[in-house]
């Protein structure tokens, strides 16, 4: 699953949960991105060794392919790639089974240092979460299965964008992080239309057309088909229009209360007002267009992402593959059916990316499949702090 370009629905939700403090410049440097800790911070890890290692694992085998001599900015500071990694392959050989989370930290500290995130416009980081849908769907059409999931058009155009500062503006618009950008292409509602015609692009056809919404807000999937077997399809292209959130527009509307929002919200309120479905996601004209994909979920690096340890943060500004630290809340169901808030302080790797994780400011969790992960992606919108792990600078003999 290519889970780059995943657009965290409660990302999107920005404007209607924006704070009233006063707004800063946003923040488009790599060197301004990182700055000192501003105050200390007890890195506490409440994971398990062998997700660590695993995601560390994953960043290491895309870093073995990097050019060694490759710049990696942290901030006011840059290390090559063949610093990170040899700094990632020590700590890999570290952690092992039954460390207490005193032992890890103090082994994560004997080779990085740590910065903080200097945070978005109101400088704070908002943390949100993303996972793996399943979505009912046939490889081929029926009265029951009748919303198509298409593949990309031939007729795509793309222009090639040279500055930093025009790919910065392009890519706040329309997410793409390639330094390429989609001319405009047919609205969401003009390919629910049938502007597609018969290009044959139906890779599959959805049982519900609001799941598959979902599923194009997530960035990837999984397809389950009528002899119960699975396929995971992945971001393919979009059709280049910006996204629009149907939940701001259902705000404005009266129709679901600002705090009460939420992805599971926002579920109800479609499967209770069926007549106004397809209007209300027409409104957002971005449409995402999928291919199939084998093997595990990857990221924005190419490998598999880690439930639980991998994060996704705005590629411009932070170290790809790098180690992290988060410090927020997550959900979690509790016996009667009510979600509580529990604390969440964790190691993790910045291994992935998305149209809607902007700035210093924004953090996406991966949360891999099932209930307990759709509970996390659709409810977390919490304030919290980033940290990154720096390589220690090289010792002088």
């Amino acid at each position: 699953m290519r889970l780059s370009h995943a657009l965290g629905w409660a990302a999107c939700l920005l404007l209607a949960t924006a704070c009233a403090r006063a707004a800063r410049a946003p923040i488009t440097r790599p060197e301004e991105a990182l700055v000192p800790v501003s105050h200390p911070l007890e890195l506490s890890d409440d994971g398990d060794a062998e997700s660590l290692r695993t995601a560390i694992s994953q960043s290491l085998a895309w870093l073995r392919v990097q050019p060694a001599g490759q710049d990696f900015v942290f901030g006011p500071r840059t290390v090559t790639a063949g610093q990170l990694r040899e700094a990632l392959e020590r700590l890999s050989a570290r952690v092992t089974p039954g460390l207490t989370p005193a032992e890890l930290t103090r082994r994560v500290l004997e080779d990085f240092e740590w910065m903080e995130a200097a945070g978005g416009e109101d400088g704070t980081v908002l943390f949100t979460g993303y996972y793996e849908p399943l979505i009912e769907a046939s490889l081929s059409p029926s009265r029951e299965y009748a919303t198509p999931i298409h593949g990309p058009p031939g007729d795509l155009l793309e222009i090639p964008l040279e500055s930093f500062a025009e790919r910065f503006k392009a890519e706040r618009l329309f997410g793409r992080l390639d330094g390429r950008r989609v001319v405009p292409y047919w609205t969401r509602s003009e390919i629910r239309g049938g502007k597609l015609g018969n290009q044959k692009l139906e890779l599959a056809w959805a049982k519900d057309p609001v799941a598959l919404f979902f599923l194009e807000v997530q960035g990837s999937g999984l397809l389950r088909l009528p002899d119960g077997t699975e396929r995971r399809i992945g971001y393919a292209a979009s059709n280049g229009r910006p996204y629009r959130s149907i939940g701001s527009l259902l705000i404005q509307e009266g129709a679901i209360a600002r705090e009460t929002m939420s992805m599971q919200a926002l579920r109800g309120w479609l499967a209770l007002n069926p007549a106004q479905c397809h209007r209300v996601l027409d409104f957002n004209e971005s449409y995402v267009f999928f291919r199939f994909l084998e093997g595990a979920a990857v990221g924005s690096l190419g490998r598999p992402v880690t439930p639980g340890r991998s994060i996704a943060t705005d590629a411009r500004l932070f170290p790809r593959g790098a180690l992290a630290y988060i410090q927020t809340e997550r959900p979690a169901a509790t016996a009667d059916g009510q979600v509580a808030w529990q604390p969440l302080g964790r190691f993790v790797l910045n291994q992935d990316t998305g149209g809607a994780i902007r700035g210093a400011g924004r953090v996406d969790v991966f949360w891999g499949r099932g209930a307990e992960a759709e509970l996390a992606a659709g409810l977390m919108k919490q304030k919290g702090r980033l940290l990154f792990l720096v390589p220690r600078a090289p010792r002088t003999p």
